[in-house]
């Protein structure tokens, strides 16, 4: 059975290792969604480094998923003291669950205060695909098809939560999310 991935992007207003409060704050509550997400159902992994350094995304051994790449938009720092991004890559048994992680609970309650966190940058900042089971997505599979994303539009290859797509390429919606006349995917 196909998995899910969803990879996310997002460049934030000052780097990971500034000491003020708001990013002290960013990390809190990311780390608490972390936390909830991966008890959610349909949940299934996400990229971790090797040595847990929240900070280095550059230099980290992220095994499986591959070296850490970023979008061709993301011009700020790539250095510990300079990183002032927020990347995720995860793996998930379908888009209803991924779906509801994502738009409830304590990651809905950050996803209302991210303008206090990032830029809007007017790039995507999610993008998903389907993968075959035992495939492990890699950094640079998510950055390629967020860019074909912003480039091309929602397509199988790479589309958004609103413009979703069945694993066999077909439209999709989720719980009445995406264009009118699409079949329901649970």
């Amino acid at each position: 059975m196909p998995h899910l991935v969803l990879y996310t992007f997002g460049v934030l207003k000052s780097p990971l290792a500034d000491p003020t409060p708001l990013t002290r704050e960013f990390y809190d509550i990311g780390e608490a969604v972390y936390r909830k997400i991966s008890q959610h159902p349909g949940y299934l992994a996400h990229a971790e480094a090797a040595n847990g350094d929240l900070g280095e995304l550059f230099g980290a051994d992220w095994g499986i998923w591959g070296e850490f790449a970023v979008p061709n938009w993301y011009s700020k720092g790539h250095t510990v003291e300079t990183t002032a991004l927020a990347a995720t890559l995860s793996l998930w048994t379908d888009l209803h669950p991924a779906f509801d992680a994502i738009y409830t609970g304590l990651h809905r309650e950050a996803l209302n205060r991210r303008y206090d966190w990032f830029e809007r940058t007017g790039h995507p900042s999610h993008v998903l695909w389907w993968v075959p089971d035992g495939v492990t997505p890699t950094w640079q599979d998510g950055v390629s098809r967020l860019e074909h994303l912003h480039d091309h539009g929602s397509a199988p290859h790479a589309f958004t939560f609103h413009h979703a797509y069945a694993p066999d390429g077909t439209p999709s919606r989720i719980n009445g999310i995406g264009p009118k006349g699409d079949q329901v995917h649970r």
